[in-house]
């Protein structure tokens, strides 16, 4: 593994990561948001609107359908970024250089292409199809091999949360500042103003600049940030799209958490593509749009930050019920406010406000249902179970794009029209596909969550609790399911087992876990800790991990299998207090700091602080205890003693 990097050098990796979300996601906000605005407004705007609309159409259905052929090849992409080694790393080359190509394509679509979208429609809509799949191509290589990168920048959790928050926050900023700045910008660089839409100049500019600043922010994170290498980050597997549908099929968690947020994502998406539509053609005051997209670059930034405040205090599902809520009454707000202003910003804050929040718990409940599906289904699919929730978001996009290209037909908002053109029933109409059609979406998203989503944090605890005890019993049980991996074989000789923690030897009969008490766990000892690192008490390979980071599972180099687990159900604390400095099938050292953890947060939450050290495979071996309870102990000191069986 590589030394670590100076902090100065930590500083600026997530300084560039969080530039590089921010032009990641600004990109992806001007595609998938506002480029139907300038293909239904501008780019067909002939004196035959039976031509403009029908050209409307094939566009329309030619991005959804590149799109949903785009979600089948997304694994193989994966696949191929997984494979790839270079001096430069596995994901930067896929950043920079499906960062800049995707940009530069992007930019390309905001032109006629020469005009022959009126001089040869056919050339065009070929040009365009081409144009648009390898710019999507090569935006899935950057958006993958970006979001990729957090455990690859570090191998310490604490600073993958860094990392990650910055991140988010820069995504954040990126993906809402467009609605802030769009349509003043792309007014400024318009010769005509059309009514407040602005025209194709003004368009491709502001579609320039922000493809350079995509590209330029990718570049950035190619150059100033550093992937660590490690053997334990060569691909092992690859991933199938079958082996997707397997996945979520089997694990029934997965799929209903996945079937609630199918209806959530498409629903938001489709009326957040709509918001422009209305400012432009019912306010008829497209700057106005300019105070929505900032306030949702403050909230969203506030919202993010607000999740683990209120998830610890009420819990993910009580919080999911509330935010829902918010967003349905946001949307009828905005659905019944006519053409007044606060009310229309009332309206789309009250429905923008829940949505970091709905996709965060989203985030973890699929996250969590990895160990659902580990218990359920006798392995663990890890990058399986967390690639639906991007495929999921691409297929809303997917569907939102459609959509808006019938209704804006169907509304008469195409080219040349104005807020003043549009008629009582087109406004009518485009209100069915903005407010009905989202809202009853977003409903049956909720009633799916209610009726099938069962996994919370409770239940989360109680299957790793369960995963924990069955760890290690798998090497003496003849059962295929149970493991992959081969059983260690115990080899000869005497191991002496240090403490991986200093404090007060305690006798493992003496602790308040039955399960540990009882020797169910294996034979060991327990320590009343006096601080918070845990070193590795022999060399060995990291067996077991859990998402709540109190308890690690070792194999020694000669086969001793050994639990180290910290407190007594500090599985409820989900992770909080807990900084672990390993992967899963990572190789140690002995003496090499494995995990740490932050007493207080243990006592605060009413917990019994106690770590347990067990043999798992102790039937194998003869375990002797060099110490008596009750001695102070630190990680020099030998407290077991560990000899194969004749």
């Amino acid at each position: 593994m590589d030394k670590p990097i100076g902090e100065q050098h930590v500083a600026r990796s997530r300084l560039f990561y969080s530039l590089g979300a921010f032009g990641h996601d600004a990109f992806f906000a001007l595609l998938s948001t506002y480029f139907m605005m300038y293909v239904t407004g501008h780019l067909f705007d002939s004196s035959d609107k039976a031509f403009d609309n029908r050209m409307i159409g094939y566009v329309t259905f030619i991005i959804f359908a590149l799109r949903i052929v785009e979600l089948i090849i997304d694994p193989m992409i994966g696949n191929a970024i997984d494979r790839t080694h270079t001096r430069w790393g596995k994901f930067k080359p896929w950043v920079v250089g499906g960062g800049v190509i995707s940009a530069v394509l992007l930019a390309a679509l905001f032109t006629p292409l020469g005009g022959l979208n009126v001089s040869n429609p056919m050339l065009y809509l070929v040009l365009f199809a081409i144009i648009y799949i390898i710019m999507d191509v090569f935006y899935s290589f950057n958006d993958i091999g970006f979001w990729s990168m957090v455990p690859a920048m570090s191998f310490d959790s604490h600073e993958r949360d860094k990392i990650a928050t910055f991140a988010r926050v820069g995504s954040t900023i990126g993906g809402q500042i467009i609605g802030f700045v769009i349509m003043p910008m792309v007014l400024f660089f318009s010769v005509n103003q059309n009514g407040g839409t602005g025209d194709n100049r003004g368009w491709f500019i502001f579609a320039a600049i922000v493809a350079g600043i995509s590209a330029i922010t990718s570049i950035g994170v190619g150059m100033f940030t550093h992937e660590q290498q490690s053997l334990l980050r060569e691909n092992k597997e690859q991933t199938k799209f079958k082996d997707i549908l397997k996945i979520l099929v089997k694990n029934d968690q997965l799929l209903a958490i996945a079937m609630s947020y199918l209806f959530f994502t498409t629903g938001q998406t489709l009326l957040n593509s709509f918001e422009l539509y209305y400012f432009t053609y019912i306010l008829g005051n497209a700057k106005a749009f300019s105070i929505l997209g900032g306030l949702n670059t403050i909230v969203g930034i506030i919202s993010v930050f607000a999740f683990p405040l209120f998830s610890g205090k009420i819990g993910r599902h009580k919080l999911f019920y509330g935010a829902a809520s918010i967003e349905v009454i946001g949307a009828l707000i905005f659905a019944f406010a006519g053409k007044s202003l606060p009310l229309v910003l009332l309206g789309a804050e009250l429905f923008f406000i829940p949505q970091p929040i709905i996709f965060l718990v989203v985030l973890m409940t699929i996250t969590d249902s990895v160990e659902y599906g580990q218990l359920k289904l006798g392995h663990r699919d890890e990058s399986l179970t967390l690639s639906v929730r991007p495929l999921l978001d691409k297929f809303g996009g997917a569907v939102a794009n459609g959509v808006v290209g019938m209704a804006t037909v169907a509304a008469g908002m195409t080219g040349g029209a104005t807020a003043a053109t549009i008629s009582a029933h087109g406004v009518n109409v485009f209100k069915v596909y903005m407010f009905l059609i989202p809202i009853a979406l977003i409903l049956v998203g909720i009633t799916i969550f209610a009726i099938k989503v069962k996994l919370d944090e409770k239940s989360h605890a109680k299957i790793v609790a369960e995963l924990e005890q069955t760890w290690g019993k798998q090497f003496n049980e003849d059962d295929n399911n149970a493991t992959s991996e081969a059983a260690p074989t115990p080899q000869a000789g005497v191991t002496n087992i240090p403490a991986p923690v200093a404090g007060t030897l305690v006798d493992l009969k003496s602790v308040s876990d039955d399960n540990f008490a009882s020797g169910n766990m294996g034979e060991g000892f327990a320590i009343k800790p006096s601080d918070g690192k845990v070193y590795a008490p022999f060399s060995g390979t990291v067996r077991a991990t859990f998402s709540t980071r109190h308890a690690i599972g070792l194999e020694a180099d000669n086969g001793i299998m050994l639990l180290i687990h910290v407190g007594i159900d500090t599985v409820k604390m989900h992770g909080t207090g807990f900084i672990s400095y390993f992967d899963k099938d990572q190789h140690f050292d002995k003496g090499q700091e494995l995990m740490e953890f932050w007493d207080p947060a243990i006592k605060k939450a009413g917990l019994d602080d106690t770590v347990m050290v067990t043999v798992t495979n102790s039937k194998e071996f003869d375990i002797k205890l060099l110490k008596d309870a009750g001695e102070k102990v630190t990680s020099d000191d030998n407290i077991m003693e560990v000899a194969k069986k004749d």
